[in-house]
């Protein structure tokens, strides 16, 4: 009975946190995974490189920089042979003639659906009961509202933005929680170069759990030698990213666009390439070769990680993550593809990231 209860307690003691409100490292972490499969091609090297409706996600400065009046993205991946889902849906519109002004809103999802509940799997008399089993799913979802301005400083512009978020955590009917948090961000124009800097969470953002069990499933948990959670308090601490790209052209057919990123948290020692208790630095380079603003080839690195080497478990080597892309564009139509590992160097080495970025047209008033 207790190992029918596992996949419960796993999805519980994830999502769940002490009664105290406490620090999570890892706190709303589907939040970091990415959006467009160009930002994976690219290695997540997008803080300045971004030029889309995805900026509302990387950059909500950048999101003042695409060139139609209404921009719709999709995207869809799958983790562990398609058990668990990530989807995003972004739509943003530019708010004048010049677009120098947009808005945009952005909703994620990452779930595991369709998850056995054996919790009243045994009956009373010790007997196994297949007709007590139900599904429940496990979601977080968050949606954003975004804001992004370009201001002119002589023949420069400094752009900037902010995101408005709610978070939303759901464990089938056991637990759930609300969470609410701000994202500031400018982007720096200067010749051929792009600066950035995001500050995500910058308020802090709280998760306030509760949870739901009857007096029946608590005596369940308790029989089983489970912990029952209690209501409680996440905090999610900021984080900040500056990015760098530069642009260049040969010719009217060829462009280039390079960047590099570093992802900046103070929330203790994590397993990045410059490590210590204070900050930590986690660094993404990317690249893109447009051909005809028609064809783009990507290629990147990021996920730098300490890790025991294979042979001699006593010496330890520095491993990265190579990502790898392509874009094309039809019209108002973009299909991007990226070949990348969204487990982070899991045993599933590869994953395959398709997304779509449809230009809109206002619709022209009749006489």
């Amino acid at each position: 009975m207790k190992r029918s209860l596992s996949i419960i307690t796993a999805l519980i003691l994830l999502f769940s946190v002490d009664s105290e409100a406490q620090k999570a490292k890892f706190s709303n972490d589907f939040l970091k995974i990415g959006v467009g499969a160009r930002a994976h091609g690219m290695g997540l090297a997008q803080v300045a490189a971004v030029d889309d409706l995805t900026g509302a996600y990387w950059n909500p400065a950048g999101l003042s920089g695409f060139s139609s009046p209404f921009q719709l993205g999709v995207m869809h991946a799958e983790w562990f042979a398609g058990i668990a889902s990530y989807d995003y849906i972004g739509f943003a519109k530019s708010l004048d003639k010049e677009k120098e002004s947009a808005l945009g809103i952005t909703i994620i999802r990452l779930g595991i659906d369709q998850i056995p509940n054996t919790l009243r799997l045994y009956e009373k008399d010790g007997s196994i009961n297949y007709d007590n089993l139900s599904e429940f799913s496990a979601a977080d979802y968050a949606i954003m509202g975004s804001f992004a301005r370009a201001i002119k400083i002589g023949d420069k512009k400094l752009r900037v933005g902010g995101n408005a978020k709610v978070i939303r955590r759901v464990i089938g009917t056991f637990g759930n929680s609300w969470g609410f948090g701000l994202d500031l961000a400018a982007m720096y124009e200067v010749n051929k170069f792009k600066f950035s800097l995001v500050g995500r969470d910058i308020t802090t953002t709280f998760n306030a759990w509760s949870f739901n069990f009857n007096d029946d499933d608590k005596e369940i948990l308790a029989a089983t030698g489970n912990e029952i959670p209690t209501n409680s308090v996440e905090i999610t601490t900021p984080t900040f990213s500056f990015g760098s790209a530069f642009y260049e052209s040969f010719g009217e057919n060829l462009s280039f666009i390079a960047a590099l990123d570093f992802d900046i948290t103070t929330d203790g020692q994590r397993n990045t390439l410059i490590s210590s208790k204070a900050f930590n630095l986690d660094p993404r380079l990317g690249f893109e070769f447009g051909y005809k603003n028609f064809l783009y080839l990507r290629g990147g690195v990021n996920n730098f990680q300490r890790a025991k080497d294979d042979i001699n478990f006593e010496t330890t080597v520095m491993t990265f993550q190579p990502n790898f892309g392509v874009g094309l564009k039809f019209g108002r139509l973009k299909l991007d593809y990226a070949l990348t590992d969204l487990g982070d160097q899991s045993q599933a080495l590869y994953s395959n990231i398709f997304s779509l970025i449809l230009d809109l047209k206002a619709k022209k008033k009749s006489l």
